[in-house]
C-alpha cells in the first residue's frame, strides 16, 4: 500500500480520444486516396465507438449527440461522399470533438482511498 493520494476521478475516454484526434489529423493528408482513406474511417469510427461506450457509462449522454455522427459519418462500411474544404472542416471539428470529449468525460474512482 502506497501512502500516495490515488486521484478522485480518471479520464477513460482520453486515451481513445486523443489518439482519435491524431488519426483524423494524420487522415488528412489522405483524403485523396480512398483505398488508405478506408483504414482512416475504420479507425475513427471504432475510436468514436469506444468513447461513446465510456461517454455512457460516465453517464454523460450528451456526448452521444456529438459522437455518434462521427460514428455515422466516418462510418466504412456505408461511406459517405464527402470532399473539398468541407469535409477538411468536418476532420478539425471532430478532432476538436475527440479531444474534448476526452477530457471532459470523468468517471468516479471505485478505489479512491482519500475518500471519508
Amino acid at each position: 500500500m502506497t501512502s500516495y493520494p490515488t486521484p478522485a476521478f480518471t479520464r477513460p475516454a482520453l486515451a481513445p480520444g486523443l489518439i482519435g484526434a491524431i488519426v483524423l489529423l494524420a487522415g488528412l493528408a489522405l483524403l485523396d486516396n480512398d483505398s488508405a482513406y478506408f483504414w482512416i474511417r475504420t479507425v475513427v469510427a471504432v475510436l468514436a465507438l469506444i468513447v461513446c461506450v465510456f461517454a455512457w457509462q460516465a453517464k454523460q449522454w450528451w456526448w452521444l449527440i456529438a459522437l455518434a455522427p462521427i460514428v455515422i459519418v466516418w462510418n466504412p462500411v456505408w461511406p459517405t461522399a464527402f470532399h473539398g474544404q468541407g469535409w477538411a472542416a468536418a476532420q478539425f471539428v471532430a478532432a476538436l470533438v475527440f479531444v474534448a470529449a476526452g477530457i471532459r468525460i470523468k468517471v468516479r474512482n471505485p478505489e479512491d482511498r482519500n475518500r471519508r
